[in-house]
């Protein structure tokens, strides 16, 4: 498919970059086809393992199928988010060949990824004492973004596999935070929106990521924190992060308040009818990984609810995870935002995405409205005769 210009997921801007470098590219399952490379970019995933820890599987097997191929003057950059020390690991397993290994981990943000690989807010470069001159390397890959006088840090390796999941951990904190503001608010009738307003003034806090909810998810945040706390654990210093197990239980919380808020004004949920607008994770995707979405409509499922659910994107690979969890009998997944109301009690927005945004409530059967992401015009729907409920929001 992407030989043919096609893509295999959803990403805005990707299609079209793929249509006008197809010239330029080539797609192979061979790894002969590598071998008159110069720089081999490692990025294969490192999913989350039933232990927590990063199952390093596609990493050790895409590096030891790599080193056939690999000669003097070969560079390997690795790309995948991994645990602190596989740098120097892999270094072992490359440099026997004549090549050697730089770091150089990715910042990009689904949904924002073709912005982000091309002006990126920083370049990285993860180098082991001694080989500096491999900086030369990436420069040379790199230099349309430097021409644009992007930072660029030169660091060791293990500072290098560290700053990923130091961001993705700190990000997530902040998150997590501002729900455990939202817990409060509804427990006192204050307005976590206001207070984020508030507190996002201070420039030593700014009102990024400080959007209470239903929570992140996707393949990064909760496994890298997650796998964080695993390999901190491993090297003795988990006291160190144990406030990301706080930070990820908080996280998992806010999904269950959507039954709570749900039960609070429909009663029982058993035979009720819910409607559910986005089962992806975060708008401009149709990822699904440990999407707070697809969760809330499992488990409405499960309390006995009809579920009826429209995402732009994801239904596809929603449909399939809902087989496969055996509630296709429970959640029915329909064509339109309008369509998914029919018969429904309320509506949950689970993903906010624009067009979510921009509907119009007098134009829809005033119900309720559990507004997981407080993305709606909180007044706007309450004019147009709709219960509305946000997340910590009076």
């Amino acid at each position: 498919r992407l030989n043919a210009g096609q893509t295999p997921f959803f990403e805005p801007g990707f299609e079209d970059l793929l249509s006008r470098t197809s010239a330029r590219l080539t797609f192979s399952t061979d790894m002969a086809d590598l071998a008159d490379a110069t720089v081999h970019f490692l990025t294969v995933g490192t999913p989350q393992s039933p232990s927590g820890a990063a199952d390093m599987t596609f990493v050790d097997q895409a590096t030891t199928n790599l080193l056939p191929y690999l000669h003097e003057g070969s560079v390997v950059v690795g790309k995948s988010t991994v645990p602190v020390g596989t740098a120097e690991r892999l270094r072992a397993m490359i440099e026997p060949t004549g090549a050697r290994l730089m770091w150089n981990p990715e910042f990009l943000r689904e949904g924002f990824a073709v912005q982000d690989t091309l002006t990126p807010d920083r370049l990285v470069y993860g180098v082991s004492t001694g080989q500096e001159d491999l900086v030369e390397v990436l420069d040379q890959v790199y230099a349309p973004i430097l021409e644009r006088e992007t930072p660029r840090l030169v660091m060791d390796f293990a500072t290098a596999e560290l700053v990923k999941v130091a961001a993705n951990s700190f990000l997530a904190t902040k998150i997590s935070f501002i729900n455990a503001m939202a817990e409060i608010a509804d427990s006192v009738g204050a307005d976590v929106t206001m207070l984020a307003d508030a507190i996002g003034h201070d420039p030593r806090i700014g009102r990024k990521f400080l959007n209470a909810g239903i929570g992140f998810g996707g393949g990064c945040l909760p496994k890298d924190i997650r796998g964080f706390v695993q390999r901190a654990e491993e090297l003795g210093v988990g006291a160190a992060v144990s406030f990301l197990d706080d930070v990820d239980q908080i996280n998992l919380r806010r999904r269950a308040r959507v039954l709570d808020v749900l039960s609070e004004e429909l009663g029982d949920l058993a035979g009720q009818t819910v409607a559910l607008w986005g089962l992806a994770f975060k708008p401009d995707s149709d990822d699904i990984r440990d999407s707070p979405a697809l969760d809330i409509a499992e488990n409405l499922a499960r309390a006995g609810a009809q579920v009826r659910a429209y995402d732009p994107e994801a239904m596809g690979p929603a449909a399939a995870r809902i087989d496969k969890a055996g509630l296709a009998g429970h959640i029915t997944l329909v064509d339109s935002a309008e369509q998914a109301l029919d018969g429904a009690a309320a509506l949950v927005v689970a993903t906010e995405w624009k067009q979510f945004r921009d509907v119009d409530p007098h134009t829809l059967d005033a119900r309720v409205v559990v507004d997981g992401r407080n993305c709606l015009d909180r007044d706007s729907w309450k004019a147009a005769g709709w219960t509305y409920r946000g997340m910590g929001r009076r």
